[in-house]
């Protein structure tokens, strides 16, 4: 199992500046290769302590620095909010630098306050999605963009430094609504996507995917990409509280952020999907809420991480992991030692996890 270091890059901690905090983050997000994950993933987020990450490539490229193996993703970078021509630049220069482990994960973004600020209509994000994706990927194939879309007019452009590795493998969508799994199948991208619910609302999604991405190219689609927010301790009982009181932290900022109880995706063009999330909280109630989303996250001891993670293989398959491990005020020095538990007694078992694993023989743990 491919296994992903994600920063949320929240500030949660209580008079912390958000200077420190960045400097907090990076410095355990730089221990990631020793610890043993395969990429560091890194959000995109503005204007809000949720998620202070405004240019992810900044720091993926501080990473790559300071880094020899290990991929470095956006977990996305946000089309709207970016210049196809810049993005494709950015990526090329750092795939250079890292020597070809930059990995491209591309979103379009939901949270209103950010699009406002940007002045941007959301009604426009399908549109100006799909046609941004469509000229990175090729300027990313050929070294070459162009565009004569209503959104980015592009004369044809040579792209200096020319792309110098291959995509085919390193490109990925988040995929969370029906129009966004097609736009990632037909992109060609893996799906990724936020572990919100029970898995057995996730699995359509996954299964249109798939059925769409073989549609599309012919062969089956690769395994979907999915991201927890995620605690580990040695005491289960510790690990549940961990659990709880930074989970319910993090999910009521996120409910606010995105303003997910206001109900005004399921008026905007193509976030209709949205409204049944507002729906939905409002049906179960806030505390009802907080608790349904805990309840899905994968924390605990690293014997309840292999029966959850086991559990969700029986249900969708073969999937990557990415695992948020700082949210919602979390103690670096406990992200830290949670991190290292899931380093030691966590991935090195995940790694032998073949595509068709379902009831491994396990190291004790």
């Amino acid at each position: 199992m491919k296994t992903g270091y994600m920063l949320a890059m929240q500030n949660a901690h209580a008079g912390m500046s958000d200077a420190e905090m960045i400097r907090h983050e990076l410095r355990i997000a730089a221990q990631a290769e020793e610890y043993g994950f395969d990429v560091i993933w890194c959000a995109e987020h503005h204007f809000d302590h949720y998620s202070i990450a405004p240019d992810n490539f900044q720091l993926l490229t501080w990473l790559a620095a300071r880094t020899k193996n290990i991929q470095l993703g956006t977990a996305a970078v946000i089309l709207p909010w970016n210049d196809p021509l810049r993005l494709v630049e950015k990526a090329s220069v750092l795939d250079a630098v890292s020597e070809g482990r930059f990995v491209l994960g591309l979103g379009r973004g939901l949270a209103r306050m950010e699009y406002e600020a940007f002045g941007i209509d959301m009604n426009e994000a399908r549109d100006r999605f799909d046609e941004s994706a469509r000229m990175i990927v090729n300027a990313l194939k050929t070294g070459v963009i162009e565009g004569s879309g209503p959104y980015y007019p592009q004369k044809r452009t040579e792209i200096r430094p020319k792309p110098l590795y291959s995509f085919t493998d390193k490109l990925y969508s988040v995929a969370m609504s029906p129009d966004s799994i097609t736009a990632a199948a037909h992109l060609g991208a893996r799906m990724m996507f936020f572990i919100q619910f029970a898995l057995e609302r996730h699995l359509p999604m996954v299964e249109s995917y798939r059925q769409q991405y073989l549609q599309q190219h012919g062969t089956s689609a690769p395994p979907p990409h999915a991201i927890d927010f995620v605690v580990c301790d040695r005491d289960a009982g510790r690990a549940e509280e961990l659990a709880r009181k930074h989970l319910s932290a993090y999910y009521l900022s996120l409910l606010r952020h995105y303003e997910l109880q206001e109900g005004y995706h399921a008026d905007l063009k193509g976030y209709e999907s949205y409204g049944a999330a507002a729906q939905l909280i409002k049906k179960m109630g806030i505390e009802g809420a907080v608790n349904d989303y805990i309840s899905h996250q994968v924390w605990g001891t690293p014997q309840q991480i292999f029966d959850k993670l086991e559990a969700r293989q029986r249900v969708i398959g073969t999937f990557e992991w990415n695992l948020v491990m700082s949210f919602g005020g979390i103690p670096f020095d406990v992200v830290e030692a949670s991190t290292r538990l899931i380093s030691e007694e966590v991935l090195p078992e995940l790694k032998t996890w073949g595509e068709d694993h379902s009831s491994p023989v396990r190291q004790s743990a």
